[in-house]
């Protein structure tokens, strides 16, 4: 393969891997924007009562990857 070929296809790697990075920080701004714990005004307490932990958890969770995955330095999401 010519080299310029190898070079191409290393630019649209990076390019693809910045589109991820920016898919997944605006997924996170958002889920941290629209999340009921931050107009809570004691969001550091515990919820009272089971009806307000299953109202703080309405919003989006993030998943975690498996313990193999977080070995290698992979992100959360």
């Amino acid at each position: 393969m010519p080299a310029w070929i190898d070079a191409l296809a290393r630019f649209g790697r990076r390019v693809a891997d910045l589109v991820a990075e920016c898919n997944y920080a605006q997924r996170r701004a958002f889920t941290l924007r629209t999340a009921a714990d931050v107009y809570l005004a004691d969001r550091d307490k515990a919820p009272d009562d089971y009806a307000e932990f299953l109202f703080r958890t309405s919003s989006d969770l993030l998943h975690e990857p498996a313990a193999t995955g977080r070995g290698r330095g992979r992100s959360v999401g």
